[in-house]
C-alpha cells in the first residue's frame, strides 16, 4: 500500500512542479525604442498553449537574449555570406 502512495504522490506533484518551468530568455528590439507593454502584447499574440513561439516574435522584430550572451542581430536572408571558405583550397 505504501508503493501506492508514493506513486500517487509523484503522480500528483509531477504535473505541478511542470507548471512551474519559466522561460528565463529576455527579449528586445535592436536599434528601435519599444515600451513594456508593446512587449507584453507581442508576447501574449505568441503565447501559443503555454509556450512561446520564437519563431513569431522574431516575426514582430524581437531577438532573445540569454543573460550572459551577447544579442545577435536577426540576419537578413538577401545578405551573401562573405565568410572565406572553410577547409583547404583547390591546390
Amino acid at each position: 500500500m505504501r508503493r501506492h502512495r508514493g506513486l500517487l504522490a509523484l503522480l500528483v506533484v509531477l504535473p505541478a512542479l511542470g507548471g512551474c518551468v519559466t522561460d528565463e530568455r529576455e527579449w528586445m528590439k535592436l536599434n528601435e525604442r519599444y515600451t513594456t507593454e508593446e512587449f507584453r502584447r507581442d508576447r501574449e499574440a505568441c503565447t501559443k498553449s503555454g509556450k512561446l513561439d520564437d519563431l513569431c516574435m522574431r516575426s514582430r522584430g524581437w531577438v532573445a537574449v540569454n543573460p550572459g550572451t551577447k544579442a545577435e542581430a536577426p540576419k537578413d536572408p538577401h545578405a551573401r555570406d562573405l565568410a572565406p571558405p572553410s577547409g583547404r583550397g583547390r591546390y
